[in-house]
């Protein structure tokens, strides 16, 4: 036999040996010990970070989600559930690619709006949003100030998908969800300080409330009332 043909033969044999070899240990023994590891040491991050209410998954506590009220015929987006703290506005494409932006955190693709600061558009929505803060969080006893609204309850995050807010945007909205919900506003302040989580590693970031978390605790004190 050709020595060239030999030689061309045990190649062939080498490159398939190596071939199976590396297709066992990086399509089948790495991915299996990877997903051992994570599920052992780190499961529940590994599966999302599922947020449970009695039971059932309700969500993830990466992503943001709004609550609304059912929709209304002629209404094109919902009206906010005020009984239930709100979350950060959203932007994104959504799930109907005619209608462009998307503000209900139903998005096929995360994203901001990349807008600048001096953009008609943004500026006649964050008017908007902060008139809309100030009338829905509003009540008999409580007056919210257009200045105490902060920066996060009439803007998206760059991401549009922000499952946070800031604990002044929560302390806003506590006496509204304690009037809706007949609750003590103290019981509802002490619940937003509860479920408020301070800088990364005591100086990254800023503190922070996880509106779903938060949402949760509410449904159970709220249960608890009776």
């Amino acid at each position: 036999m050709n020595n060239s043909v030999v030689s061309t033969a045990r190649l062939l044999g080498a490159g398939l040996r190596a071939l199976l070899v590396l297709t066992v240990i990086c399509g089948v023994v790495y991915p299996l010990a990877v997903t051992g590891i994570a599920q052992g040491l780190f499961g529940n991050k590994a599966n999302g970070s599922e947020i449970k209410s009695e039971g059932k998954v309700v969500g993830s506590e990466l992503i943001g989600q709004r609550y609304d009220l059912p929709l209304k015929k002629g209404q094109e987006t919902p009206a906010p559930d005020l009984k239930w703290f709100q979350p950060r506005p959203s932007n994104g494409l959504g799930s109907n690619r005619d209608a462009g932006v998307n503000t209900r955190y139903d998005l096929i693709l995360s994203g901001a709006t990349n807008l600048s600061g001096d953009n008609k558009d943004l500026i006649a929505n964050v008017r908007a949003a902060k008139a809309a803060v100030v009338k829905d969080n509003s009540t008999a006893g409580f007056k919210v100030k257009p200045s105490e609204v902060p920066a996060e309850a009439v803007t998206s995050s760059g991401s549009g998908l922000d499952p946070h807010i800031s604990p002044q945007y929560a302390e806003l909205q506590a006496h509204r969800v304690a009037e809706k919900n007949g609750l003590d506003v103290n019981k509802v302040e002490k619940l937003v300080g509860a479920h408020t989580d301070g800088r990364i590693l005591g100086f990254m970031g800023e503190p922070r409330v996880n509106v779903l978390q938060l949402n949760v605790a509410l449904k159970e004190l709220v249960a608890a009332k009776g």
